[in-house]
């Protein structure tokens, strides 16, 4: 039997490719109107932008332990053997309320199976890490193996995005330093990436055409073997720019492979409308 690929929604990968390789989806909660959201199924990443250029507020809050511990329950019950691919916990609770769940469920079913890897990661840099782990579980690999690579994957996934408004990741509490980077200049864009799981500033750039041009020189400068790898996209409801994006990346690097997907609602919430995201796999990965 094959090995089950877990992930959560903040993979922001399409509900029909989850659907399409049997990956088992945790959906995080999302809060608007007073309403709880599962998402992914019952709200979409339109709807949640949509209302947030309204001056709407979105909250957000961990997948639902009910949801995990019946998921690990019939991996168990089935005999399976999975791995569940996580959003970082230093973003959300998602982690280590699965491994609670897990806890829970080893002492009806000691011989559950489940590994739980903690990404460090958000968005389609978790979405690479899925993909890669359903390529090798679709080809037989070893459970031994797959998790080998995905932590391979987890160290050298490298993370650039910015954001149109950085008082959505401030207001979420996402942001360390945030303050440094509020200020009233016209037209500037924060360039951000993830170190240790943590959304961290690098520096403030005027105008969105530099900032695209400056993520590039980082891909440039931390990536490498750029026709042998996927680059990921994900923008928050703005395709338009992640397009132009992948011109300047595929003119610059021969890059050749993208995957470009609309940021989901749980992300979304905190990043906002405009986000730009690139992810990628950096030199010591090759």
């Amino acid at each position: 039997m094959g090995i089950k690929i877990i992930v959560d929604s903040a993979c922001d990968l399409p509900k029909s490719y989850l659907e399409e390789n049997n990956v088992e989806l945790l959906s995080l909660k999302v809060l608007y109107n007073e309403k709880e959201y599962d998402d992914m199924v019952s709200i979409q990443a339109k709807e949640v932008f949509d209302a947030m250029r309204e001056g709407a507020v979105i909250k957000t809050s961990q997948a639902a332990p009910t949801q995990a511990k019946e998921v690990f329950e019939n991996i168990a019950k089935n005999k399976e053997s999975a791995i569940y691919i996580a959003f970082s916990s230093e973003l959300s609770g998602t982690y280590q309320m699965a491994m609670l769940m897990k806890n829970d469920v080893l002492e009806e079913y000691p011989d559950l199976d489940v590994t739980i890897i903690n990404t460090k990661g958000a968005s389609l840099g978790i979405g690479l890490i899925v993909k890669r782990a359903v390529e090798l579980a679709n080809i037989g690999a070893s459970k031994e193996e797959i998790i080998a690579e995905v932590e391979k994957y987890v160290a050298q996934m490298e993370y650039v995005f910015t954001v149109d408004n950085l008082d959505y990741l401030a207001r979420g509490g996402r942001v360390s330093k945030a303050s440094a980077f509020v200020g009233g200049l016209l037209n500037i864009k924060p360039l951000l990436h993830m170190e240790d799981g943590k959304l961290i500033p690098i520096e403030k750039i005027r105008g969105r055409k530099k900032v695209l041009r400056r993520m590039v020189d980082l891909m440039k400068e931390r990536g490498g073997s750029f026709e042998n790898q996927t680059i990921a996209i994900s923008h928050g409801d703005d395709e338009e720019t992640a397009l132009v994006l992948k011109e300047m990346i595929q003119t610059e690097t021969g890059a050749n492979d993208f995957y470009i997907h609309s940021i989901g609602s749980a992300i979304g919430a905190h990043a906002g409308p405009g986000t730009i995201a690139l992810f990628f796999l950096n030199k010591d990965y090759f």
